[in-house]
């Protein structure tokens, strides 16, 4: 008989929809919920304290950090969380950012896998590299994938909007 998985793991859910726009390509699962700080959350099992969801950054956000090199957590598990909380920092070669909550109640660690490599957070975002976990109720301007997606059409639109008022200013 094989050995019982803890009750807060379950199988994962593979199903992704492509996503493609300009440069960027990645497939985002359909199951997990976005926040508009480019996180996603995916549901990892219920405990007696509630729902416990699984955090990391979205291909988008890393791509905007560039390769990851550091994470850093300020908050200790078991402490009390509310959306938009600090827990600590993720540091890229491009930028240093605030990791915040993506939702509230009771935060339960960082992934203890990247203590040793972070190169999960870099290859694997979607699934090894996820970045922390907590227990409660995601934020509540979360989406699913279709307003991930249009997030996503309107922050790339914004970004190559400038680039083209860059090109044309220096081409004046």
């Amino acid at each position: 008989m094989p050995a019982a998985r803890p009750r807060y793991l379950r199988a994962v859910d593979t199903r992704t929809v492509l996503y493609r726009r300009a440069t960027f390509v990645t497939h985002l699962p359909v199951t997990y919920l976005y926040t508009p700080a480019h996180c996603w959350l995916a549901r990892v099992g219920e405990d007696p304290a509630g729902t416990r969801w699984r955090v990391g950054y979205t291909k988008f956000a890393l791509r905007m950090l560039g390769e990851v090199v550091d994470v850093q957590w300020e908050r200790t598990p078991g402490q009390a969380v509310e959306p938009g909380d600090v827990l600590g920092s993720i540091e890229g070669f491009k930028a240093l950012s605030d990791i915040y909550c993506a939702g509230g109640g009771r935060f339960d660690g960082g992934n203890p896998a990247l203590s040793s490599t972070l190169d999960p957070v870099n290859q694997q975002p979607y699934d090894a590299g996820w970045l922390y976990e907590f227990t409660g109720t995601p934020d509540p301007r979360a989406m699913d994938v279709t307003g991930y997606r249009d997030l996503l059409d309107a922050t790339i639109d914004r970004i190559l909007e400038r680039q083209e008022q860059q090109d044309q200013e220096s081409n004046a």
